[in-house]
């Protein structure tokens, strides 16, 4: 069932209709063929929606969608197929592509037989699908299925990225008392060597979600030096768990590093330090015992909430405080579902208030369950016969689903449109609490074919539209360390309901378990293993049909090269971590391939095979243990040809070696990169170490047009940025160890003199990071000395960050006219004496080891300052509506300079005093 056959045939039939005029169907001349497959096609999507609906109750019409199934995956692979065998036609033989046939008058021989004998290889296999699908529309089932009409492309979604998703209902005065005296125990013993507090309760009761609430809690938020949230499956890995720590605390380490010098990266990190630790979902305490309680240890001070099902893993813990969370009483459940519609306590709501209460029984007063049936219920209308309809819904009675799963949970699932269906439940290829990052599984789905086109948007957009909805009907959870919830993770009881649904197509677990019979149907494999390296077992010497291979981050697999012989019709290769001696050639037959990722592997070199892989979208080079060490020239040339590739990370441009770059050195990267012209539909850039001293022509509005992110790491030996402020849909733009730059001037926002005024400077920019500028000194947009023109520039910035920028002296004054910027962040500027004038600036302003900072003045909408290191900062004024204002320990002195100022005002704007941590 993990294929939703409604969006494949969809998707199959509207493919069809598409390919059947392209000029690369046109010289193979199967127009007849595929015209007579794409009608049977739609014969069957008729009656689909039927199907679906009476699969998990009807055994009979479960196995019909089952055969159906595979042959819809053969279609679809089958148009790869032709496209594939066409294009190359037509690359060798550009004149026949107007042919209506593959006659060969005015053909050599060579050229008429090698069409000929392409023809007729997809020719024969279109017809043996149009075989099967006859028999299986001849089945007594499909006879008894009722017709519809197909409801076409599902409506675009509203993005849904709005701080409320991240904030958790807590509802009930108990609850709310707990969480009140938790954060006093927290504050109250925060002194302690080793503080440890449990939230104990059943699954799904809302563990989670008070430990958010006090972890997001603004009086913890400035308590402690160091903070980490993890979670502690019910199978983990001891390296993965402390690699999580270290990274969320930012300090480095290697992947094959031992768990001992893990326990010693996290043992320094923490010492002489004061922390919070959350350790949630945990199954048992060896985590705690074997793991974490010794490096912990050299902290000065720390405190350790965990939250389990089990209260016994606290007693072995050994906690101080325990805070059990039960069911919900109707009445709280009440209040919960409709806080969780995110509508307000209206007359019309009270006359829904006994069927909601029936639906809260329905749920078991169990707080995920009341959370996702409470978005079922907010897309419906608000009437009692509405609210009954769900209650009388079948999946409420599924009796074959497992023991632990709800009806609530299904019913949730089943009111999801078809292309959201088919995106939760890919989502069971992450193991258990696992990290789930946007970007990620957006790419994933693409890859697969699950994102529909809606005519005029980008794809990417639609992926994350459909993310963020899958997060808004609380399916997904989003992670409260990104601000822009690009990073989940799926409950477990959500996840046990995907897994059972893909049961028959997903494999999760050690690949080593894997048999002949049991690969046959998978079209999903996921390694997730605790072994330091596995290998694949040996399986019969035919070629699956998995479409998705993707390993754990975490541990290692052995590729040898006939794994990719043995699955050609991969659409996404996950390969992160894997030990691959090479890439062989025979990788350029993965002619469905859409993904390709080799994330920390050992690869050495591509072979030139991979031009061959003309679906190919997304490419990822980083941490190759081989690939950064290699020369340029290795780099294969078929790269240049995959016309569809918009998305290249860790491309190797650099030697490695660390001796001094001579001229020629410098004159020769510079030409490749000359040569090294993106896809004109490029959206990710990430330009890493390159040592030239100029940037390449084609970073500009020409070349770059779709780039929504580009990040320039360490290109030290530039003097000058690249003038990307024209670059019509850049998103993000992240610039650090630009050495050689001294400053920034009008041409990095692309003006020149023909178009000041007329044109915006990063007209979409949401985000602005530059770090570690050693000898950045001044900033400006325009030459206020030459010119008259208005400028306009950053309409859209959000976010500024500003760090390791110890010579800049001030910040350009065209900052403050921008009307949406809501956080600026200042770190390591030590010659920056005044922040003043952001009229603007709505929400927070960070300050930290800005030890020639004076002033901060005229900052009127600023909700929360944070200071941290600023000695000679002895004038602090104009913050009007400024409610929370952070100092840190070294402030503590010259802050008496200001901080009354600050709360007279405070109680003149809002009638108290500020709120000081």
């Amino acid at each position: 069932m993990a294929t939703i056959l409604d969006s494949l045939v969809g998707s199959c039939a509207n493919k069809l209709k598409e390919i059947i005029t392209e000029e690369v169907i046109l010289i193979l001349g199967i127009q007849e063929e595929l015209a007579e497959l794409q009608r049977k096609t739609e014969l069957i999507h008729c009656c689909i929606s039927d199907a679906e609906a009476r699969r998990m109750e009807e055994s009979a019409v479960d196995n019909w969608l089952g055969q159906l199934r595979e042959v819809l995956y053969d279609v679809d692979d089958i148009i790869d197929l032709a496209r594939f065998k066409g294009s190359i036609l037509l690359t060798d033989h550009p004149s026949s592509s107007s042919r209506k046939s593959i006659a060969c008058t005015g053909l050599s021989i060579s050229t008429c037989f090698s069409n000929v004998q392409a023809r007729h290889e997809v020719a024969m296999k279109i017809r043996s699908l149009n075989r099967k699908i006859e028999n299986i529309s001849k089945d007594r089932v499909f006879l008894t299925l009722k017709s519809t009409v197909p409801t076409g492309s599902s409506s675009v979604l509203r993005v849904r990225k709005s701080s409320h998703l991240l904030e958790p209902n807590i509802v009930g005065k108990e609850i709310i008392h707990a969480y009140r005296k938790m954060v006093d125990l927290v504050l109250e013993h925060k002194g302690r060597k080793l503080y440890k507090l449990a939230i104990v309760g059943t699954g799904g009761v809302g563990k989670t979600t008070l430990a958010q609430k006090i972890y997001n809690d603004r009086k913890i938020k400035g308590s402690f030096n160091k903070k980490a949230w993890v979670c502690v499956s019910k199978v983990y890995s001891e390296a993965s768990l402390l690699r999580e720590l270290l990274r969320i605390m930012e300090v480095h380490h290697d992947q094959d590093e031992s768990i001992g010098e893990l326990q010693s990266k996290l043992e320094i990190a923490i010492k002489e330090t004061n922390f919070l630790l959350v350790l949630d979902d945990m199954w048992q305490s060896d985590a705690w015992e074997n793991l974490l309680r010794i490096p912990l240890h050299a902290a000065e001070t720390g405190t350790i909430l965990i939250t389990t099902r089990n209260n016994i893993v606290a007693l072995e813990i050994g906690v101080d405080h325990t805070y059990r969370v039960d069911l919900m009483s109707t009445d709280v459940g009440w209040e919960l579902l409709w806080k969780s519609m995110n509508i307000s306590e209206s007359i019309e709501l009270q006359t829904l208030q006994d069927v909601g209460i029936e639906i809260v029984r329905k749920c078991g007063c169990l707080p995920l369950a009341i959370k996702v049936i409470a978005r079922v219920l907010a897309s419906k209308e608000q009437t009692e016969n509405e609210w009954k309809k769900i209650l009388s819904k079948n999946a409420w009675f599924m009796n074959n689903l497992l023991n632990d799963l709800r009806g609530v949970l299904y019913l949730s699932y089943d009111e999801l449109p078809r292309h959201l269906k088919q995106c939760f439940l890919y989502c069971s290829v992450y193991p258990e609490d696992a990290n789930i990052y946007r970007d990620d599984l957006t790419r994933m789905w693409i890859a697969e074919g699950f994102i529909e086109d809606h005519g005029g948007q980008l794809l990417e957009e639609t992926a994350d539209e459909y993310y963020y909805e899958l997060i808004h009907q609380n399916l997904l959870q989003p992670d409260g360390l990104y601000y822009d919830h690009s990073s989940c993770k799926m409950h477990d009881l959500l996840r046990q309901l995907a897994c059972y649904l893909s049961r028959e197509e997903c494999f999760v677990g050690n690949p080593e378990s894997l048999v002949g019979n049991t690969v046959s149907k998978l079209r999903r494999v996921s390694v997730v293993t605790d072994k330091n390296m596995v290998m694949l077992p040996r399986m019969d010497e035919v070629q699956y049909k998995v479409r998705t291979w993707k390993t754990s981050y975490e541990k290692t697999l052995r590729v040898d090269n006939s794994f990719f012989k043995r699955f050609p019709y991969l659409r996404v290769l996950d390969l992160t971590n894997s030990f691959v001696p090479s890439i062989p050639g025979c990788i350029g037959n993965l002619i469905h391939l859409r993904l390709l990722d080799l994330d920390g592997t050992n690869v050495s070199c591509l072979p030139e095979s991979i031009g061959n892989l003309k679906n190919l979208q997304i490419l990822n080079l980083e941490r190759r243990l081989g690939l950064n060490y290699s020369p340029i020239y290795q780099v294969p040339k078929g790269i240049g040809k995959l016309e569809f590739l918009n998305d290249v990370e860790g491309f190797p441009v650099y030697g490695g070696c660390n001796e001094p770059y001579t001229e020629k050195d410098f004159s020769n990267i510079e030409k490749i990169f000359e040569q090294l012209i993106p896809p004109c539909n490029l959206e990710d850039l990430a330009i890493v170490k390159f040592f030239g001293r100029q940037y390449p022509f084609w970073i500009d509005s020409t070349h770059l047009a779709y780039v929504k992110s580009l990040h320039l790491f360490n290109c030290k030996f530039c003097m000058h940025l690249p003038p990307v402020g024209q670059l019509p849909n850049l998103k993000y733009l992240k610039i650090e160890g630009a050495a050689a730059v001294t400053i920034i001037g009008p041409e990095f926002a692309g003006h020149r003199a023909s178009n000041l005024g007329r044109t915006v400077a990063f007209p979409k920019l949401e985000e602005l990071l530059i770090r570690d500028m050693p000898n950045w000194e001044e900033w400006f947009f325009i030459d206020e000395a030459t010119s008259t023109a208005k400028e306009r520039i950053l309409s859209r910035l959000r976010r500024l960050e500003l760090s390791g920028c110890p010579k800049l002296k001030a910040l350009p004054r065209q900052l403050a006219q921008i009307n949406s910027l809501k956080e600026i962040e200042l770190r390591w500027a030590s010659s920056l004496k005044v922040v003043e004038n952001f009229p603007l600036l709505s929400e927070m302003l960070l300050i930290a080891t800005c030890q020639a900072l004076e002033k901060v003045s005229n900052l009127p909408q600023v909700r929360e300052l944070r200071l941290q290191d600023c000695p000679n900062l002895r004038l602090v004024e104009d913050l009007s509506t400024l409610e929370q204002l952070w100092l840190y320990e070294d402030m503590h002195e010259v802050s008496t300079l200001w901080v009354p100022g600050l709360q007279q005002q405070c109680r003149q704007h809002h009638g108290e005093d500020l709120d000081i941590v």
